[in-house]
């Protein structure tokens, strides 16, 4: 399976250090691939910073080296405050390029998870349907603290 990681911008010097880690241990939003599945990433980039330029033309880049997926890291749904375009970014992937989006690499941390709880982040059902991917348990959260 080959697939790619937009980042949001803000974390753009972020070395994918639990992106990479998560992907390995099949963890968070990764746990939907079998271990024994090989997993290859053909394009790690961030989506250009507000409002989303590279989300234009990231994937066809990322489709040419082989993606069958774009996963969007976990950093656009834990910072503060959550990207507001991340709905749009995924659909308009789906529907332009025909490319299933993942929303989360690594899990949402356990501190990032509390934080969020106590300012009403992702109350909705739409939030709640976006960080389900990479939500895991408690005890793999508290490992990416």
């Amino acid at each position: 399976m080959k697939i790619g990681i937009i980042i949001c911008d803000r974390y753009k010097s972020c070395a994918g250090g639990k992106c990479f880690r998560a992907l390995q241990n099949r963890e968070g939003a990764f746990d939907i691939y079998g271990k024994e599945e090989p997993l290859e990433i053909v394009g790690y980039t961030s989506c250009g910073g507000c409002p989303g330029g590279n989300i234009e033309y990231v994937p066809e880049e990322m489709i040419k080296n082989g993606a069958m997926a774009v996963h969007f890291a976990t950093g656009f749904v834990v910072g503060y405050p959550p990207c507001p375009y991340i709905s749009h970014f995924k659909k308009f992937i789906e529907v332009k390029y025909n490319l299933p989006v993942v929303v989360g690499t690594h899990p949402i941390p356990q501190k990032y998870l509390l934080t969020h709880e106590k300012l009403g982040t992702w109350n909705s059902g739409e939030w709640q349907s976006l960080i389900a991917p990479a939500m895991a348990n408690e005890e793999i959260r508290r490992k990416y603290d």
